[in-house]
């Protein structure tokens, strides 16, 4: 008795029930809505406010900006506010944590740690640290303080500081708890390092020193906008580039990062390289403000899932809306005295911060 066989052509004919979604539809989706939600937020937070400005005195202030039209001088002072005030710190606040995220989503998943970020590893006040001393040494030098030194100043000692802990992490195989560790003491030495320089200052650089102790986004000007933006347009692109390698690393660990033919050392140096500049430039601008390259990522990847190519957007977007919601709490829930940004994100990053310690899956890394 023989057997016929089912003909492969029948059950090939059929086409399938469901027609896949295309990957990565959900996660642009979410990214949409998050920039979306961004403007709104932008507008909304530059209005709000003691003095009666709402969204259509932000677009009349764009029309005199753009299109030169006229105003009375009874209007000057809502131009001023809006357009010379509150836009521009809005936009600091804003690009400077979306730096400040992207810089924390690149060390965790190079690292394999959702504990690590550039305040955790001790590079924000290592920054922190080099714009202090560029003060002074241009004060004393120069007679007043110069930006380019204390840019590339912060930057130096951030990078010097990311070669040593990753050097040691390197050399010495640390573990996850130890690398935290170590990045808790640069946190305190060079924090204390600031603090001594203090000591041997005027009234008036003691005050511009502070104003890096506290973490604030006062007296924001266009060109601060202008620069951190210009960076994070740069190396946020590099960072998708590099997107691909960053997931291998972070998902199958460095030896089957190198069998795909990734060359891990490179990569790694490159990335934590743009990571450092982004951190480096935001600090010398705003100050230590810790835990946005902690939190920002950690919803992100909540929201979005841990692909690179998705977070490393997402995570900008939620790390500039953390610190822009941050900054207009703290300037008017008090109002008319203003709350520095670093003490209000530092309240909201403890208690995400201290839940990851305790979470399953950090005590896993």
């Amino acid at each position: 008795m023989t057997t016929t066989a089912v003909e492969p052509s029948r059950r090939e004919s059929h086409p399938p029930a469901r027609r896949r979604v295309p990957t990565g539809r959900k996660q642009w989706t979410v990214i949409g809505v998050g920039a979306a939600v961004t403007a709104v937020a932008i507008v909304v937070c530059t209005t709000v406010g003691t003095a009666n400005a709402g969204p259509v005195d932000l677009l009349r202030t764009f029309g005199i900006w753009f299109l030169g039209h006229d105003y009375p001088d009874s209007y000057r002072s809502t131009v001023v506010i809006l357009g010379d005030l509150r836009l521009p710190r809005a936009l600091l606040a804003f690009v400077g944590g979306a730096s400040l995220s992207v810089a924390g989503v690149v060390m965790q998943g190079l690292l394999r740690n959702p504990l690590v970020s550039p305040y955790t590893l001790g590079l924000s006040s290592a920054s922190a640290f080099g714009a202090a001393l560029a003060i002074v040494v241009g004060r004393a030098v120069f007679g007043h303080s110069s930006l380019v030194l204390t840019i590339i100043s912060a930057l130096l000692c951030g990078l010097a500081v990311s070669v040593v802990v990753l050097g040691l992490a390197s050399a010495r195989k640390l573990g996850a708890a130890t690398l935290i560790l170590l990045g808790v003491a640069l946190s305190q030495l060079f924090e204390a390092l600031t603090s001594g320089l203090q000591f041997f200052v005027d009234e008036d650089t003691l005050a511009e020193i502070v104003h890096w102790a506290f973490g604030s986004v006062n007296n924001a000007g266009w060109g601060q906008v202008g620069l951190v933006s210009a960076v994070l347009a740069v190396t946020l692109p590099y960072l998708l580039i590099k997107a691909a390698a960053i997931n291998a690393i972070a998902f199958a660990g460095d030896d089957a990062a190198t069998s795909f033919g990734i060359n891990v050392p490179r990569t790694r140096a490159a990335t934590i390289f743009a990571s450092v500049a982004l951190t480096a430039v935001v600090v010398s601008f705003t100050g230590v403000i810790g835990f946005v390259g902690l939190v920002g990522p950690h919803i992100a990847r909540m929201l979005i899932g841990s692909d690179h190519r998705y977070l490393l957007p997402f995570g900008a977007i939620t790390g500039g809306l953390l610190l822009l919601v941050a900054d207009t709490v703290g300037r008017t829930v008090l109002s008319p005295a203003v709350i520095p940004v670093g003490i209000i994100v530092a309240l909201v990053g403890a208690p995400i911060f201290i839940n990851l310690i305790f979470s399953k899956r950090a005590n896993r890394l």
